[in-house]
């Protein structure tokens, strides 16, 4: 196993704890009184849940492709 591949898992992995605390943190308290009355998440968790799901798609992708393809 290459270092690009190690590296896409590790970013993979990071993702998926990211966006579960993203997910978490949108059920709490704090985010359903602020959804309560804007009408949406607080700027922490929407980056959170952002966040994670860009870092496991850029791990995916590094880890499916494996520097063969080249843009």
């Amino acid at each position: 196993m290459n270092s690009q591949r190690l590296a896409g898992i590790v970013l993979l992995v990071v993702g998926i704890i990211v966006l579960t605390i993203g997910l978490n943190a949108s059920h709490s308290a704090a985010d359903r009184w602020t959804n309560f009355f804007t009408g949406h998440f607080t700027d922490s968790t929407v980056w959170y849940i952002v966040g994670g799901v860009v870092l496991g798609l850029v791990g995916l992708s590094m880890f499916a492709f494996n520097g063969k393809a080249r843009l």
